[in-house]
This record gives C-alpha cells, structure tokens and sequence, in this order.
C-alpha cells in the first residue's frame, strides 16, 4: 500500500513532456509562440469580415439595447427608492 502511494506522489511532481522539452531548449519557446501566431494569423483571414452597412447597423443595436437598459435600471432604482422611503416613513 505504501509503495503505491509513493509511485503517485512521483507521478504527481513529473512535469509534462512537452513542457520539460520546451525548457529545456529556449529557442523551443520561440518556435512554440511562433507557432501560435501563424495559427492565429490563418485562423485570422477566415473570418468574414462585415461590411461598412453590417458594422452601424449592429453598432446601432448595441446602442438602443444600451439606452433601454439605462432607462429601465433607472427607472427601477427610482421605483425602489420611493417604495422604501414611503415604507420607512
């Protein structure tokens, strides 16, 4: 029982394959984040974009959303505020 424990805390305390082998060359940390930026420039130029018309009329939206959400938030505040100082009084 005990050497089973053992063979857990060592397994526990190992560092990752790749991890150890990345440290251990530090040219490997440049290929890895070097790596990570291509993957993202391609993923990057598969987007669709939207056009000029697409961009105000969502920027529009989150604008109105933006302002029924204000006035509604205030006007809630408002409403509790009078309800609590009327029950206070």
């Amino acid at each position: 029982m005990f050497k089973k424990n053992k063979k857990i805390e060592k397994s526990s305390t190992k560092t990752p394959s790749n991890v150890g082998r990345i440290l251990k060359k530090p040219l490997g940390v440049l290929v890895v984040i070097g790596g990570y930026f291509k993957g993202s420039w391609q993923e990057l130029r598969q987007v669709r974009w939207p056009d000029r018309k697409a961009t105000w009329g969502l920027t529009v939206a989150v604008l109105l959303f933006t302002l029924f959400f204000v006035v509604l938030i205030v006007l809630l505040d408002a409403g509790f505020t009078l309800l609590f100082d009327l029950i206070l009084k």
